[in-house]
Protein backbone atom coordinates (compact mmCIF):
# COMPACT_ATOMS: atom_id res chain seq x y z
CA UNK A 1 0.00 0.00 0.00
CA UNK A 2 1.55 3.29 -1.09
CA UNK A 3 -0.71 5.65 0.82
CA UNK A 4 -0.33 6.56 4.44
CA UNK A 5 -2.90 8.31 6.59
CA UNK A 6 -2.58 10.03 9.92
CA UNK A 7 -5.28 9.65 12.59
CA UNK A 8 -8.81 10.62 11.50
CA UNK A 9 -7.52 11.24 7.93
CA UNK A 10 -6.27 14.64 9.04
CA UNK A 11 -3.44 14.24 6.54
CA UNK A 12 -2.99 11.80 3.66
CA UNK A 13 0.25 11.13 1.80
CA UNK A 14 0.03 9.19 -1.46
CA UNK A 15 2.70 8.39 -4.04
CA UNK A 16 1.99 10.07 -7.36
CA UNK A 17 1.81 6.77 -9.27
CA UNK A 18 -0.69 5.36 -6.77
CA UNK A 19 -2.76 8.55 -6.89
CA UNK A 20 -3.01 8.31 -10.69
CA UNK A 21 -3.91 4.60 -10.62
CA UNK A 22 -6.45 4.90 -7.80
CA UNK A 23 -7.57 8.51 -7.48
CA UNK A 24 -9.51 9.40 -4.32
CA UNK A 25 -13.20 10.26 -4.28
CA UNK A 26 -13.91 13.41 -6.25
CA UNK A 27 -10.99 12.86 -8.65
CA UNK A 28 -10.74 11.18 -12.05
CA UNK A 29 -7.72 10.67 -14.28
CA UNK A 30 -7.71 10.98 -18.07
CA UNK A 31 -4.78 9.20 -19.71
CA UNK A 32 -3.32 10.81 -22.83
CA UNK A 33 -0.37 9.99 -25.07
CA UNK A 34 1.56 12.87 -23.53
CA UNK A 35 0.63 12.21 -19.92
CA UNK A 36 -2.34 12.52 -17.58
CA UNK A 37 -5.07 15.06 -16.95
CA UNK A 38 -6.52 14.98 -13.48
CA UNK A 39 -10.06 16.22 -12.93
CA UNK A 40 -11.35 17.19 -9.50
CA UNK A 41 -14.47 18.61 -7.89
CA UNK A 42 -13.71 22.23 -6.91
CA UNK A 43 -16.67 22.18 -4.52
CA UNK A 44 -14.93 19.57 -2.35
CA UNK A 45 -11.21 19.97 -3.01
CA UNK A 46 -8.75 22.87 -3.11
CA UNK A 47 -5.94 21.79 -5.43
CA UNK A 48 -2.68 23.78 -5.25
CA UNK A 49 -0.55 21.78 -7.70
CA UNK A 50 1.37 23.21 -10.67
CA UNK A 51 1.87 21.15 -13.82
CA UNK A 52 4.76 18.71 -13.43
CA UNK A 53 6.47 15.72 -15.05
CA UNK A 54 6.54 12.18 -13.70
CA UNK A 55 8.31 9.36 -15.55
CA UNK A 56 8.75 11.76 -18.50
CA UNK A 57 5.02 12.34 -18.76
CA UNK A 58 3.22 15.60 -18.09
CA UNK A 59 0.70 15.64 -15.25
CA UNK A 60 -1.90 18.41 -15.31
CA UNK A 61 -4.46 19.07 -12.56
CA UNK A 62 -7.11 20.92 -14.56
CA UNK A 63 -8.91 22.59 -11.63
CA UNK A 64 -5.78 23.58 -9.74
CA UNK A 65 -5.28 27.22 -8.74
CA UNK A 66 -1.53 26.63 -8.51
CA UNK A 67 0.98 26.75 -5.68
CA UNK A 68 1.05 30.56 -5.66
CA UNK A 69 -2.42 32.00 -5.21
CA UNK A 70 -3.04 35.67 -5.98
CA UNK A 71 -6.01 37.61 -4.61
CA UNK A 72 -6.82 41.18 -5.56
CA UNK A 73 -10.06 41.97 -3.78
CA UNK A 74 -11.98 41.14 -0.65
CA UNK A 75 -14.29 38.72 -2.45
CA UNK A 76 -11.36 36.61 -3.65
CA UNK A 77 -9.84 36.64 -0.17
CA UNK A 78 -13.13 35.64 1.45
CA UNK A 79 -13.62 32.84 -1.06
CA UNK A 80 -10.11 31.50 -0.50
CA UNK A 81 -10.50 31.68 3.27
CA UNK A 82 -13.74 29.71 3.04
CA UNK A 83 -12.05 27.07 0.88
CA UNK A 84 -9.10 26.71 3.24
CA UNK A 85 -11.42 26.17 6.20
CA UNK A 86 -13.85 23.77 4.56
CA UNK A 87 -12.14 21.66 1.89
CA UNK A 88 -9.41 19.09 1.62
CA UNK A 89 -6.25 20.83 0.39
CA UNK A 90 -4.00 19.00 -2.11
CA UNK A 91 -0.29 19.67 -2.72
CA UNK A 92 2.58 18.01 -4.57
CA UNK A 93 5.74 17.43 -2.52
CA UNK A 94 9.04 15.70 -3.24
CA UNK A 95 11.10 13.68 -0.77
CA UNK A 96 14.75 14.23 -1.67
CA UNK A 97 18.13 12.95 -0.56
CA UNK A 98 21.22 15.13 -0.30
CA UNK A 99 24.37 13.73 -1.89
CA UNK A 100 27.60 15.49 -0.99
CA UNK A 101 30.36 15.57 -3.60
CA UNK A 102 33.95 15.23 -2.43
CA UNK A 103 35.61 14.99 -5.86
CA UNK A 104 34.96 18.52 -6.99
CA UNK A 105 36.54 21.07 -4.65
CA UNK A 106 33.99 23.71 -5.54
CA UNK A 107 31.16 21.29 -4.84
CA UNK A 108 32.72 19.78 -1.73
CA UNK A 109 30.54 21.86 0.56
CA UNK A 110 27.49 21.85 -1.64
CA UNK A 111 24.66 19.34 -1.54
CA UNK A 112 23.29 17.72 -4.64
CA UNK A 113 19.67 16.81 -4.21
CA UNK A 114 18.18 13.67 -5.76
CA UNK A 115 14.42 13.15 -5.78
CA UNK A 116 13.49 9.88 -4.06
CA UNK A 117 9.72 10.00 -4.54
CA UNK A 118 6.94 12.45 -5.27
CA UNK A 119 3.78 12.52 -3.19
CA UNK A 120 0.36 14.08 -3.37
CA UNK A 121 -0.27 15.37 0.15
CA UNK A 122 -3.66 16.46 1.39
CA UNK A 123 -4.79 18.05 4.64
CA UNK A 124 -8.38 18.36 5.78
CA UNK A 125 -9.20 22.04 6.27
CA UNK A 126 -12.53 21.01 7.80
CA UNK A 127 -10.93 18.83 10.47
CA UNK A 128 -11.94 20.37 13.83
CA UNK A 129 -8.36 20.73 15.08
CA UNK A 130 -6.91 22.10 11.82
CA UNK A 131 -9.89 24.40 11.28
CA UNK A 132 -9.62 25.74 14.83
CA UNK A 133 -5.90 26.42 14.39
CA UNK A 134 -6.42 28.22 11.08
CA UNK A 135 -9.34 30.30 12.32
CA UNK A 136 -7.38 31.23 15.42
CA UNK A 137 -4.48 32.46 13.32
CA UNK A 138 -6.75 34.25 10.85
CA UNK A 139 -8.67 36.10 13.54
CA UNK A 140 -5.51 36.88 15.51
CA UNK A 141 -3.62 38.64 12.75
CA UNK A 142 -6.31 40.12 10.50
CA UNK A 143 -5.95 43.68 11.81
CA UNK A 144 -2.15 43.76 11.53
CA UNK A 145 -2.04 43.80 7.73
CA UNK A 146 -5.09 45.90 6.87
CA UNK A 147 -4.47 48.13 3.86
CA UNK A 148 -1.19 46.42 2.88
CA UNK A 149 -0.17 44.10 0.09
CA UNK A 150 0.92 40.93 1.77
CA UNK A 151 2.47 37.55 1.09
CA UNK A 152 1.99 34.51 3.30
CA UNK A 153 4.05 31.31 2.96
CA UNK A 154 2.36 28.25 4.46
CA UNK A 155 5.17 25.84 5.28
CA UNK A 156 4.38 22.18 6.00
CA UNK A 157 7.99 20.99 6.18
CA UNK A 158 7.87 20.20 9.90
CA UNK A 159 4.67 18.20 9.47
CA UNK A 160 6.25 16.16 6.66
CA UNK A 161 9.43 15.58 8.66
CA UNK A 162 7.35 14.15 11.50
CA UNK A 163 5.46 11.95 9.06
CA UNK A 164 8.70 10.69 7.47
CA UNK A 165 10.04 9.48 10.81
CA UNK A 166 7.18 6.97 11.02
CA UNK A 167 7.07 6.13 7.31
CA UNK A 168 10.69 5.81 6.18
CA UNK A 169 9.94 2.55 4.34
CA UNK A 170 7.41 4.35 2.14
CA UNK A 171 10.01 6.90 1.02
CA UNK A 172 12.84 4.53 0.09
CA UNK A 173 13.44 0.80 -0.28
CA UNK A 174 16.95 1.08 1.13
CA UNK A 175 17.79 -0.92 4.24
CA UNK A 176 19.37 2.12 5.85
CA UNK A 177 17.03 4.89 6.92
CA UNK A 178 17.12 8.13 4.96
CA UNK A 179 16.21 11.48 6.43
CA UNK A 180 14.63 13.18 3.43
CA UNK A 181 14.81 16.82 2.52
CA UNK A 182 11.36 18.04 1.50
CA UNK A 183 10.98 20.14 -1.62
CA UNK A 184 7.86 22.20 -2.36
CA UNK A 185 6.44 21.53 1.12
CA UNK A 186 4.75 24.92 1.10
CA UNK A 187 2.40 27.13 -0.83
CA UNK A 188 2.02 30.89 -1.10
CA UNK A 189 -0.94 33.23 -0.79
CA UNK A 190 -0.57 36.79 -2.09
CA UNK A 191 -3.03 39.58 -1.45
CA UNK A 192 -2.63 42.85 -3.32
CA UNK A 193 -3.94 46.18 -2.10
CA UNK A 194 -6.51 46.85 0.62
CA UNK A 195 -5.58 43.55 2.27
CA UNK A 196 -7.35 41.93 5.18
CA UNK A 197 -4.97 39.02 5.23
CA UNK A 198 -3.76 36.44 7.68
CA UNK A 199 -3.28 32.68 8.14
CA UNK A 200 -2.75 30.06 10.79
CA UNK A 201 0.08 31.08 13.11
CA UNK A 202 1.00 27.46 13.82
CA UNK A 203 2.56 26.85 10.39
CA UNK A 204 2.81 30.24 8.73
CA UNK A 205 5.71 32.53 7.95
CA UNK A 206 4.61 36.03 6.95
CA UNK A 207 6.60 38.18 4.51
CA UNK A 208 5.80 41.55 3.05
CA UNK A 209 5.87 41.71 -0.73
Amino acid sequence: MNASKTSHSRMRVTEVEEFLKNPPDGFSVEELSSGHRVHSDPEKSLVLIDDFNSCRREIVFLNSVGRKVKMQNLWEYTSMRKSLLSKRIYLLMSACEENFSVNDKKAANEARVAVLKQFVVSIDGNDPFIKWQMEKGLDWSISSVAGESYRVDIDLTEIMENWAVKNSSVITDKLTKVQPVWRDASFTLKYYSDALFDFAHWFVQQKEI
